[in-house]
């Protein structure tokens, strides 16, 4: 993955210093920042392909960094953090972070999340269309685009593949573990509350926008994205 910028965001100048060698040795470019503000500011300047984010950082919190750069890209976003507890995972992932690595780290898994965000990030290449259209909304997986009433919405290219993908097969319900097994692949470690984080930001962006189709749960079971008779 040659050429691919990353945004290493860490107080600590020797882990910054450790994941920029590590990086660049697997030929990514790295920018670094040692505060949120200077993070921000890099990221409005640099346009990185993905953010390595820190949260506890001077000037600006990794929580409010991560709020920044959700208002103007969906770039994707690994939180590299030692808040490992499931409150900081959840709101990590609320706030639209892709994926979330706890300190001490292995510089191998952090180079494979690395690799997993930005391959499932990436534009579909092959000949198939990768579309759904609805009425008042339009799922474009092949250049990750949502519209809904005509209008185009920011989102994160993994919510737009979990709903591409219940949308995608309408009135099929699938469990929590089937859509991380499908939609995220064998390579992610994450558990299944960050599928109810996902369907929670979706819903922000759709509901409401028709009475054809909706985003059902099904009680203690999954979800299902049901089209209306």
């Amino acid at each position: 993955m040659a050429n691919y910028k990353v945004l290493i965001v860490d107080d600590d100048e020797n882990i910054c210093n450790l994941l920029r060698l590590y990086l660049e040795k697997e030929g990514f470019e790295t920018i670094l920042a040692h505060d949120g503000g200077q993070a921000v500011k890099l990221f409005e300047k640099e346009h990185p392909d993905l953010v390595l984010l820190d949260i506890m950082l001077p000037v600006l919190d990794g929580w409010q960094v991560c709020r920044e750069i959700r208002k103007e890209s969906s770039c994707p976003l690994i939180m590299l953090t030692a808040k490992g507890e499931t409150f900081d995972k959840v709101l990590g992932l609320e706030l639209g972070a892709d994926d979330y690595i706890v300190k001490p780290f292995e510089t191998k898994e952090v180079i494979a999340r690395i690799r997993a965000v930005l391959r499932r990030s990436s534009p579909i290449e092959d000949s198939e269309a990768k579309e759904v259209h609805l009425d008042n909304l339009d799922i474009n997986l092949k250049n990750y685009e949502l519209k809904v009433k005509g209008e185009i919405i920011s989102t994160p290219p993994k919510e737009l593949e979990l709903l591409y993908h219940l949308a995608s097969n309408p009135n099929q319900m699938f469990s929590r573990d089937q859509l991380l097994d499908q939609v995220w692949g064998f390579d992610y470690c994450g558990e299944s509350r960050t599928i109810d984080v996902h369907i929670k930001r979706i819903r922000e962006k759709i509901d409401g926008a028709s009475d054809k189709w909706e985003l059902r749960t099904v009680w203690a079971r999954g979800y299902k994205f049901v089209i209306n008779d």
